[in-house]
């Protein structure tokens, strides 16, 4: 590489990437959350099978009902829209929404086959009435694994790739972690989830993330935008 051509900012760069392809991020990331809230609330009212009640271990008693964590829960949708936004090309916005279609297709087959609830909480919902809300929507099944964590570390990895590849300082890629560490707290934290299904949604978020950047390049000049000769 020339000695004159030198990587631009990290925060250069992702000002650069994001209006790429806007209308498709766009439009194609609330298409993909609205479909899949249409399946996911269709077997959630009509599963095929008696659901199975998950157990709860010690972790689930050690941790307390917390309400407050309601508004890091629903980052989530924030959060799963920032990895297509850092997407440069066509290329790698229709490969990113083929892995994480995939995933969401698997952890849906299994809320078919096995569908499974969290067991009551004994909590005075109508005290909560942001939380008695949610509870209402987004009722106790389809519990295993957690479709909440399996998309957020989905996205904390992926969002893990890009920074790096961007070149992001240390303390942007805590954060995202500690973002995406929230987010499957909360599950737990809210009552919408137990221990068992996080760990099962960790798992599967984990290898379908693999799976999707398997033989991508850590770094490529294509995606970089070059700081002008000093």
């Amino acid at each position: 590489m020339n000695e004159n051509s030198q990587q631009a900012p990290w925060y250069r760069q992702v000002m650069a990437v994001i209006p790429r392809h806007v209308y498709l991020k766009s439009i194609g990331t609330t298409g993909f959350i609205s479909l899949f809230f249409v399946a996911y609330f269709y077997l959630l009212k009509d599963p095929a099978y008696p659901p199975t009640v998950m157990p709860r271990i010690l972790l689930d008693r050690l941790i307390g009902f917390q309400p407050l964590t309601l508004p890091i829960y629903l980052s989530l949708w924030v959060y799963v829209s920032l990895p297509p936004a850092l997407l440069a090309t066509r290329r790698e916005l229709y490969g990113y929404g083929m892995s994480m279609a995939g995933m969401c297709l698997v952890g849906l087959a299994i809320f078919y086959f096995w569908p499974t609830v969290v067991p009551a909480s004994h909590i005075d919902w109508a005290r909560y009435p942001d939380v008695d809300l949610l509870k209402s929507m987004d009722a106790s099944g389809n519990a295993c694994p957690s479709l909440h964590v399996a998309t957020a570390v989905f996205s904390g990895i992926w969002l893990h790739y890009l920074l790096r590849r961007f070149g992001a300082p240390l303390w942007i890629i805590v954060c995202n972690w500690a973002w995406c560490v929230g987010i499957a707290y909360s599950t737990l934290a809210l009552r919408q989830h137990v221990v068992v299904d996080v760990l099962a949604g960790l798992v599967l978020g984990v290898l379908a993330a693999y799976l999707s950047l398997l033989g991508r390049p850590r770094s490529s000049d294509a995606f970089f935008i070059h700081a002008p000769p000093g």
